[in-house]
């Protein structure tokens, strides 16, 4: 089973959204996460995902700063199906001596 991460995000059907999920709490002090994420929509076929990468710069995530390279953003587009939520799986390394990865699911929400 997978991790859900706390917290829907709410966009409107045919928005274009830059999501981002805060890797904060999971990480190390000094720990970073590297490499190329990846972001795929696993419960049906309708959105488009596209740009993800590690966050080059701070951020604001749900009110909260976050650092450069503590978090995971990406564009969505084509959420068809309002009051339904799309999960979306991302994976992630991180630059610990022995690397981890981590396996998140994230909810989106199409109104």
């Amino acid at each position: 089973m997978v991790l859900k991460l706390r917290g829907t995000p709410r966009v409107s059907v045919g928005d274009v959204e830059v999501a981002a999920i805060d890797y904060t709490d999971w990480l190390d002090s000094s720990e970073l996460l590297t490499g190329t994420p990846t972001a795929t929509e696993v419960t049906s076929a309708d959105l488009t995902i596209s740009s993800v990468g590690v966050s080059t710069a701070s951020m604001t995530i749900g009110g909260d700063t976050v650092i450069a390279a503590k978090a995971v953003k990406f564009k969505v587009v084509g959420g068809t199906t309002a009051n339904s939520p799309y999960s979306i799986r991302v994976t992630v390394s991180t630059d610990a001596t022995v690397a981890r990865t981590a396996i998140r699911d994230c909810l989106l929400e199409y109104v």
